[in-house]
């Protein structure tokens, strides 16, 4: 068995359950059933399409999370609140911090972690941020752009 194969099977494959665009800068976030990648310019619908470092435009974050940071904040927490791009389920996403991987028709790299901002403060309450703390997520890179839908699979790409 390989490296690869090995990653293979410990990172696994999860999938998309929910996808989020900011239509311009304090809007509320939108839920989608899809979105377009464009690698020049982001994701389409969101203001900062066309605006954004390419190493964060894509924002993910771990579906699992979700209960712990509500279980430090107190309050239920719903994906819109913490302004991520898409909340993903049953693969550990800090294992796709460094690598190549398929979300729907697009190909993500994993470029760092999704930090919380002060915002967290005013949409989770006191405490917010420091409750997102490890909890942020990741940041990712459109390396090739495609549809993606809710319910489509995440997996890490193999390396020949």
């Amino acid at each position: 068995m390989t490296h690869w194969q090995t990653l293979s099977e410990s990172i696994g494959s999860g999938r998309v359950v929910w996808i989020g665009v900011r239509p311009s800068r304090s809007a509320p976030v939108v839920a989608r059933r899809e979105i377009r990648l464009d690698p020049a310019s982001g994701i389409s619908g969101d203001h900062y399409a066309g605006h954004t470092q390419r190493r964060r435009q894509v924002t993910l974050i771990q579906h699992e999370h979700l209960a712990v940071i509500a279980a430090l904040t107190g309050r239920i927490v719903i994906p819109d609140l913490l302004r991520r791009n898409m909340v993903i389920a049953g693969i550990n996403l800090h294992a796709l911090k460094s690598i190549l991987f398929r979300v729907g028709d697009a190909i993500l790299q994993g470029t760092g972690y999704c930090h919380p901002c002060p915002r967290m403060e005013s949409a989770l309450g006191a405490g917010g941020y420091h409750a997102m703390l490890g909890h942020g997520g990741i940041t990712a890179e459109i390396v090739r752009g495609g549809m993606i839908r809710v319910d489509d699979e995440v997996r890490h790409l193999q390396h020949d």
